[in-house]
């Protein structure tokens, strides 16, 4: 007899669904989904966007590591969007009841294919439609957001692609972070004294696909006379045309940057006390490239 008890309870335990835990208003219904790869791996981080039938969003998040997502959301229908690097996006229709379970069960993303790459040659940064930003911390507690205004550079695509090459020249002096004080100093023997190194300078030969659209570019960056070994995430958004009929090629790079590393320590204001850039910068580049005539 205990042995059937025990029987008993544990096909209870074993019927008992997680979903049981999840406390929901009257009016509301459980929209719940698995995010596979295809070959059946969990697509961690994945984005999901639900819509109401009016086009706005009513909920969004990421996939939990092992692929997996809940929404609790009003009883109605609802247009489901899941996206991922490398991936081609998914959109389903769902419909979730009152008080009850929407299992949309495993959703297989499909690998998207890549967008094509420049052609061989020299192609050279569009500065009209490129720009060059970084943001830093200001006494440990504001954001300074600033950009260079005056660069050029010539990127040589090569077959493969990964064995092309890139120099790009920032004019040190052009730093602007709308407002004209600050960047005086900044131009200053204090921060890049631009009178002794007017430039900043990137060069790099190695670039190395990661997957998708994303690619890494590790290249030599020379600042305030000190050189270091930089990696930017690059990702690569395509080809398009022109307003002339030109093809151009697009990317979005960033990296972080360590002042000391470049011995921009900036010793006179720390021996004040008063700390003020933080130790790293973000830097965000938003290139254009065309061939070169």
């Amino acid at each position: 007899m205990f042995g059937r008890w025990l029987g008993n309870r544990t096909n209870r335990v074993q019927r008992a669904s997680p979903l049981a835990a999840v406390q929901t208003p009257p009016d509301a219904g459980v929209l719940s989904c698995r995010v596979l790869d295809p070959v059946n791996e969990p697509v961690a981080h994945a984005e999901f966007t639900v819509s109401d039938a009016m086009g706005r969003t009513v909920v969004g998040g990421g996939t939990d590591p092992y692929g997996l997502f809940l929404a609790t959301v009003p009883a109605g229908e609802y247009r489901l969007a899941i996206s991922a690097e490398g991936y081609t996006p998914h959109r389903a229709t769902v419909f979730v009841s009152e008080n009850s379970l929407a299992p949309l069960g495993d959703v297989t993303l499909q690998v998207a294919q890549p967008p094509d790459l420049p052609a061989p040659g020299d192609w050279e940064i569009e500065a009209t439609h490129s720009s060059i930003g970084f943001t830093a911390r200001h006494i440990g507690l504001a954001r300074i957001h600033g950009r260079f205004n005056s660069f050029a550079g010539v990127v040589r695509i090569a077959d493969p692609v990964e064995r092309s090459a890139m120099h790009v020249v920032i004019d040190a002096a052009s730093i602007d972070t709308n407002v004209r004080m600050r960047d005086d100093h900044l131009r200053s023997a204090d921060f890049l004294d631009v009178a002794n190194f007017p430039t900043l300078e990137f060069y790099s030969e190695r670039c190395v696909h990661r997957g998708g659209s994303r690619w890494a570019v590790t290249g030599a960056l020379s600042l305030h006379g000190v050189t270091r070994t930089v990696t930017l995430d690059m990702e690569y958004l395509g080809l398009g045309n022109g307003i002339e009929g030109e093809v151009r090629a697009a990317c979005r790079a960033t990296t972080e940057l360590h002042r000391d590393d470049y011995t921009v320590s900036w010793q006179t204001m720390l021996a004040r006390g008063i700390a003020v850039v933080g130790p790293t910068i973000q830097v965000a580049l938003d290139v254009q490239l065309v061939a070169k005539a």
